[in-house]
């Protein structure tokens, strides 16, 4: 699956909201709860692998999530979020948040700071493709830090955007 994903999509992004193929089946793919993937029940531990097929990943309206690529359309499971937060971070009036891929989003009104309450009201970030991030313990703490009280509630404010953060 891997050799079908062009060359320039490895570097910018591909463009998933243009691949339609049809349904190629199911993956023994897993991403549990940590962020962690594995297939066929072994752990990948390559992280270049992680972050190619985590580049592919989207989630659509059904809610399930799949590797697309233009050719192929594979179902995986997900425990949670396919993603996770490991770092959080200000510059000039923006929060970015680093993905456990390596890669670094603005949070902003499109990719918002939202409450997740299956793992204990800890924030998650809303990404491109219907896919979303939950934060680690670490990072959360350092959001929190850096939050203030508005309205009564404990607040960030990121790209001119309040966020709550309770």
């Amino acid at each position: 699956m891997a050799g079908n994903v062009p060359a320039a999509a490895k570097t910018s992004g591909p463009p998933l909201e243009q691949w339609h193929p049809p349904l190629s089946g199911d993956i023994d793919i897993r991403i549990r709860a940590d962020g962690s993937w594995y297939h066929e029940g072994g752990r990948i531990r390559r992280e270049p692998l992680v972050a190619l097929f985590a580049s592919i990943l989207r989630r659509e309206e059904d809610g399930e999530y799949y590797l697309v690529t233009p050719v192929e359309k594979w179902r995986i499971q997900v425990e949670l979020h396919p993603l996770v937060v490991t770092e959080i971070n200000r510059r000039d009036d923006t929060l970015y948040a680093k993905l456990n891929t390596g890669r670094e989003v603005a949070v902003n009104a499109e990719q918002a700071l939202f409450l997740e309450p299956a793992v204990g009201d800890v924030a998650a970030v809303r990404l491109p493709h219907g896919l979303s991030a939950v934060l680690t313990r670490a990072a959360w703490y350092r959001l929190v830090d850096s939050a203030q009280e508005r309205e009564g509630r404990l607040q960030v404010c990121s790209a001119g955007v309040w966020f709550p953060l309770q």
